[in-house]
């Protein structure tokens, strides 16, 4: 097994591609939920990707402060490969996600759009919820926030 950071212009095309499929795969055809996949946020964010071999197995997906929210980073497009779900990947690929927002952004909260049943896994992480559920694409949702660790 592989862990990746790269920034959007560092992928490769296969990489790339298992990205998008993966994505598509959990969020458009298991959910069953037309939307706007390609929003531009990737082309300025860093993804978070665990391999083996060829195979896609989990992702994220970075986004800088600003972008998504104001004065946030921000932890999105979290996916797991559906034959790899329970194996702790999800745990492994959300882990190496704080980190790299903390390198990447540091000083920076992570602010995120949780699925309403994932808000137990993400308190986990130490977020929060803030604020009441709300529907985006027709899925019930939550917004935490997951505050960085201040030196000094």
């Amino acid at each position: 097994m592989e862990i990746r950071i790269k920034h959007f212009n560092e992928l490769n095309r296969l990489e790339l591609y298992r990205i998008i499929q993966l994505r598509i795969n959990v969020f458009i055809v298991e959910q069953n939920c037309p939307y706007p996949e390609l929003d531009d946020k990737d082309l300025v964010s860093y993804h978070v990707m665990i391999w083996e071999g060829e195979e896609l197995l989990a992702v994220t997906r970075l986004v800088p402060p600003g972008i998504s929210y104001p004065n946030y980073a921000s932890i999105g497009r979290v996916a797991t490969h559906a034959n790899y779900r329970g194996s702790g990947l999800g745990k492994l690929v959300m882990t190496e996600s704080i980190k790299a927002c903390e390198e990447l952004f540091p000083g920076y909260n992570i602010k995120i759009s949780a699925q309403a049943y994932l808000v137990s896994f993400y308190e986990a992480f130490g977020f929060d919820k803030i604020g009441d559920e709300y529907q985006e694409d027709n899925i019930p949702h939550v917004a935490m926030i997951r505050h960085s660790i201040q030196i000094g």
